[in-house]
């Protein structure tokens, strides 16, 4: 869920922001305040991933809380009544500059762009913790995988990548072997992530260790040579999640 934050000294304005976020349902957490004061307080505690920020606050500015606050990682809407302000918005990397009143189409487009942003940055974080983690000398790892029979314990190292089937996830070993888990691919995902796999695609999770080769039209192939594509929106993710765990 991506919390979002909005900004606005106006009731009604937050109240339409918060209507046009209702077909969102439960992809985002909502939180609004009315003041620069109260938003600074806010930005640090909640740590939103995209806010939605008016450019005139009562005798302040929008411009005043991004100048504020340390933490400014988050994907950036403006919103006002007024056009004169977007050069200055773009300066703060605003992803989007609404005016009021705000249509559907033009905020389903903002929340496109924030939403690509947003997963972006979660990517960048994970593959940051994993660089790190990898980068730490660790015992040979295994994993338990639970079957219709019981559980089979693995070394992560053997495992050359996970292959989602709707609720279950195929398991394929250095050896040949193919393990059908009783867990989703997201499963294997939070525990692999750290241990040096990459999400390529949303089927497909696969072990850097156990890279081939890469083509610059988006596939990848692994030692035992199965072919698999890269999505286009995780390439520039995979590629440095390869350069670091190659430096690592």
């Amino acid at each position: 869920m991506i919390r979002v934050m909005i900004i606005d000294d106006e009731q009604h304005c937050r109240d339409r922001i918060l209507a046009l976020l209702k077909p969102y349902g439960g992809k985002v957490e909502p939180l609004c305040c009315g003041t620069v004061a109260q938003a600074l307080k806010d930005i640090d505690a909640f740590r939103p991933e995209m806010v939605f920020l008016d450019v005139q606050l009562h005798d302040k500015s929008g411009f005043d809380v991004l100048s504020a606050t340390a933490h400014c990682d988050f994907a950036l809407i403006f919103t006002t009544a007024f056009d004169q302000y977007a050069i200055q918005a773009f300066k703060f990397s605003a992803i989007d500059y609404l005016l009021k009143p705000i249509d559907r189409d033009g905020f389903d487009r903002a929340m496109e762009k924030a939403f690509d942003k947003v997963e972006q940055a979660q990517l960048t974080e994970r593959i940051d913790l994993m660089l790190s983690q990898l980068s730490t000398p660790a015992l040979p790892k295994k994993i338990s995988i639970p079957t219709r029979d019981g559980f089979i314990f693995l070394p992560v190292a053997d495992i050359l990548r996970c292959k989602a089937d709707v609720n279950y996830t195929h398991l394929y070993t250095f050896e040949g072997n193919k393990i059908t888990a009783c867990k989703t691919l997201k499963h294997f995902d939070g525990i692999l992530q750290p241990e040096g796999f990459f999400r390529i695609h949303s089927s497909h999770l696969i072990n850097l260790c156990h890279v081939k080769s890469y083509i610059k039209s988006g596939y990848v192939t692994l030692v035992d040579n199965t072919r698999l594509e890269v999505a286009v929106r995780r390439k520039e993710a995979f590629l440095k999640a390869c350069n670091g765990f190659l430096k690592g």
